[in-house]
């Protein structure tokens, strides 16, 4: 992007930008500024209305966040905010009137999925020419539409009654079953009555008296959708489980309404996707993780079984001999200070990475981290919200400084002018180090001359631009 481009998107977002000078961009708005003084939530009833006369392009964002009323858009003119006013729920029903009869075939599809449509504008969608129009008014309808509509003689509008969770259980089964259905039309694809029979199984609504003769069917794709419900028979499951594709062992493996020996299975599972799902169980006994831990990549994120431990389990885990159980606790935020505290003198890296992040540690704890660990938890160290400034600007001037350390000090409310000198040579940590308002006068000021665009609308917005410094660079921008 231009660097006068930059300059001005900054200046725009500015929130110290006095209201004359907004008004002096409005004027001068066009693509590049209209979307980015949309955004500002100080605009008043007129500077909105002169924002979207200058540039309508900007219309969308405005209404998406409700600045706009139906009175202010003319639905011929600009169907795009029309419809956006509906969609957020704040439309009239004679904007939906003027668009259900629009000739573009995607307006109608946008407003059949808007809710709250007026009786007589569903009327003309669900008799509306084009089928993509039906179907998509089929998907999001109300009970007694989605009903109607799945009688539709077209599969494609079956198919989306099918998806639509609003539609009734007995006709969701109805549906896989076509009993009680009319014929669909004689140019169908054939492949189109499995179609709907895939999306009913996929909804969670459709009764399981209804899904149960389905199961061992071979299609792939559907089966992900009786495997993650929780009213399923225990024979259910144990059929879902012997599936052929890891990803539908793996949500079976995740649901919480499976046996414990079901669970023990598939947790020696030879997909590590499936043995992932199973520690991801939250009814998951510790002793089966702890196994887990040796034979599997659990990933990031505290696991439903570790947030749901009673406190014996808690220090159960967090002396423990396994350090990975260890670090899986660790990761927890509510601690009780004995054993975030115990956490913290761990001589494991991976149990002090995964605890320094914790409220409450102090200053002399985290420095303790620091130092015993080196540089394998400066960045979680610096992460933690507590962690005063000398500390971070110790970390930050290190002569090898740990890169995501420096992205964390970047954001973090304690840094300082110094620390963020050092996180604007990082590509990935100087745009938040130049939006922090711990920058020094200077520092800011150079930065409105940046090679990196984003640093320089970062530092146009920031608001501790003095207003004559303001005032100089929309003079310097604008004709």
């Amino acid at each position: 992007m231009p660097a006068v481009d930059s300059l001005l998107r900054g200046l725009a977002a500015n929130p110290a930008l006095p209201a004359d000078l907004v008004d002096v961009l409005i004027a001068q708005a066009g693509p590049v500024l209209a979307d980015e003084l949309a955004s500002r939530p100080d605009l008043t009833r007129a500077q909105t209305r002169a924002l979207f006369a200058q540039g309508p392009e900007c219309g969308v964002a405005l209404a998406r966040a409700g600045r706009l009323t139906a009175a202010d858009v003319d639905p011929m003119a600009r169907p795009d905010v029309a419809l956006a006013l509906l969609e957020e729920g704040a439309g009239e029903a004679g904007l939906a009137r003027v668009l259900a009869r629009s000739a573009v075939v995607e307006h109608r599809e946008r407003l059949a999925a808007c809710s709250g449509l007026p009786d007589d504008v569903v009327a003309l969608l669900a008799a509306d020419g084009a089928e993509g129009v039906v179907a998509e008014l089929a998907l999001w309808a109300p009970a007694e539409v989605a009903a109607r509509l799945a009688g539709h003689a077209s599969a494609a509008v079956r198919r989306a009654a099918a998806c639509n969770e609003a539609t009734p259980p007995a006709v969701l089964a109805a549906l896989l079953t076509r009993d009680g259905l009319a014929s669909l039309a004689e140019a169908e694809p054939c492949a189109e009555p499995r179609a709907i029979r895939d999306a009913a199984l996929l909804n969670p609504a459709t009764p399981v008296s209804a899904i149960l003769p389905h199961l061992d069917h071979e299609a792939v794709w559907p089966s992900w959708g009786p495997a993650s419900r929780t009213d399923l028979p225990p024979e259910a499951y144990e059929l879902l489980a012997g599936h052929l594709v890891p990803g539908v062992r793996e949500t079976v493996a995740q649901n919480r309404a499976i046996t414990e020996s079901l669970l023990h299975r598939l947790a020696e599972d030879t997909h590590e996707l499936v043995r992932r799902g199973a520690a991801h169980n939250p009814r998951l006994p510790l002793a089966l993780l702890d196994r887990l831990t040796a034979t599997t990549k659990l990933g990031p994120g505290v696991l439903p079984r570790i947030a749901a431990a009673t406190p014996g389990e808690t220090e159960q885990l967090a002396r423990s001999r396994n350090p990975e159980l260890r670090m899986l606790v660790a990761g927890r935020r509510d601690l009780p200070p004995r054993i975030r505290d115990l956490l913290a003198e761990d001589p494991d890296a991976k149990v002090a990475k995964s605890i320094a992040p914790h409220p409450g540690l102090t200053e002399s704890q985290l420095r303790a981290m620091a130092e015993r660990h080196g540089s394998r938890v400066y960045a979680k160290v610096t992460e933690n919200q507590a962690t005063p400034s000398s500390l971070l600007e110790e970390l930050a001037a290190k002569s090898t400084p740990v890169r995501k350390a420096l992205r964390a000090i970047a954001r973090h409310p304690h840094a300082t002018d110094a620390a963020l000198r050092v996180c604007l040579t990082d590509v990935q940590a100087r745009v938040p180090a130049a939006s922090h308002p711990a920058l020094a006068p200077s520092t800011l000021a150079a930065l409105l001359d940046h090679a990196d665009w984003q640093v320089v609308e970062a530092a146009a917005a920031h608001p501790a631009l003095p207003r004559e410094r303001l005032r100089e660079l929309v003079s310097a921008q604008l004709p």
